[in-house]
């Protein structure tokens, strides 16, 4: 096993980050009840590794280097493992969040991306993208059509072990789950659709044709109330609205290059971030009218609340920072800065956001 750095990049004291990790350890043990009075911490992926932040002082508290990119990730529903995607040597890291150590790492494939812990905490959900290059797609690009189609690699999280679970579209990105748990859908930005899966089995069920609502779908998130999903159309700069049997309803125009989405725990608000744009945009989440623009940086693919859903935590790659905005007013908070090309933030205790849902 490869040996991982960890270095110290903020000038907290060694008291601030022995109290973080006591944190991240006291959030893994404690009652569900508890845990939700406490401010956590959230993992930021970056091109260094993944970055952690104290969410009680909105700092950066640790750094764990990797030998490349991370993307994807997942944290375990009770706190103890942080699941990180590396692009370079195609697996997943899985690390103690007490110490920060790399336990160990599960194979995956070629280009691994986006990962989705399964709410039960016994799977997560990887894609992998054999015929990609692994670097951000130009708009218009179709550069990765030409290979095999990206698959979706299931990880057993009682044995570590991971096998290929389905074969997906092309460039496929998001992952969500059915209300029943039953199906998994993912969207595929290569060739415009959403298909679905048993979730069992990990045979195809059914395939939602988008070329006649947008071009190349990115994110896909259900509602609370399970009645609906939204899908994020980068470069057509809007939002498929599926009913519940995934059934197209309408589209709703957004600002440019969106792909993150998430709704508040309530159901009563969606986010997206258009990237293109340098927003993260609201919007009501029944009528889908528009609230608020909050103006973030530069190339801001994915957010997340925090526990408390006092804020929202977008992370940017291209200005290297994770910006804090206030989730009630909307209005900026502080940017925590250093962190090359973020890509994806998740937190412990979990929250709602583009890459994991409470």
């Amino acid at each position: 096993m490869r040996e991982i750095g960890m270095k110290t990049r903020s000038n907290s004291t060694l008291s601030t980050l022995t109290a973080t990790f006591a944190l991240a350890a006291s959030c893994a043990v404690l009652p569900q009840a508890t845990r939700a009075a406490q401010p956590g911490v959230a993992y930021v992926s970056t091109a260094a590794g993944l970055a952690v932040i104290d969410l009680a002082r909105l700092e950066l508290a640790r750094t764990v280097d990797l030998p490349s990119a991370v993307r994807g990730l997942a944290v375990t529903p009770d706190g103890k493992y942080v699941l990180a995607a590396d692009e370079a040597s195609g697996d997943v890291a899985v690390i103690d969040s007490k110490n920060l150590s790399i336990t160990r790492r599960v194979p995956i494939g070629k280009n691994p991306e986006f990962m989705r812990m399964q709410p039960d905490g016994t799977k997560a959900y990887v894609t992998f993208e054999p015929s990609s290059s692994g670097k951000p797609p130009g708009k218009g690009d179709k550069d990765d059509d030409a290979g095999p189609p990206a698959e979706v690699a299931a990880i057993d999280l009682r044995a570590w072990t991971a096998r290929s679970f389905l074969t997906g579209g092309r460039e496929t990105e998001g992952i969500e789950f059915s209300p029943d748990g039953k199906r998994l859908s993912v969207a595929n930005e290569g060739d415009d659709t959403v298909t679905s899966y048993d979730k069992q089995t990990g045979k195809l069920v059914q395939t939602v044709d988008l070329h006649a609502f947008g071009n190349r779908p990115r994110g896909i998130k259900v509602s609370p109330d399970g009645k609906r999903y939204i899908v994020t159309m980068e470069n057509s700069d809007n939002l498929v609205v599926l009913d519940a049997a995934l059934k197209v309803e309408k589209t709703v125009p957004v600002a440019k290059g969106p792909y993150g989405v998430a709704f508040d725990a309530s159901g009563r608000r969606l986010f997206v971030a258009a990237a293109r744009a340098k927003l993260l945009q609201v919007f009501d989440a029944r009528t889908l009218e528009k609230l608020a623009d909050i103006p973030v940086g530069e190339r801001c693919w994915h957010f997340s609340l925090t526990p408390d859903e006092a804020y929202l935590l977008v992370a940017c790659g291209r200005s290297n920072e994770l910006r804090v905005v206030d989730a009630n007013t909307y209005r900026p908070v502080k940017s925590i800065t250093g962190l090359k090309l973020a890509w994806g933030v998740v937190t412990y205790p979990k929250a709602n956001g583009s890459l994991d849902t409470h």
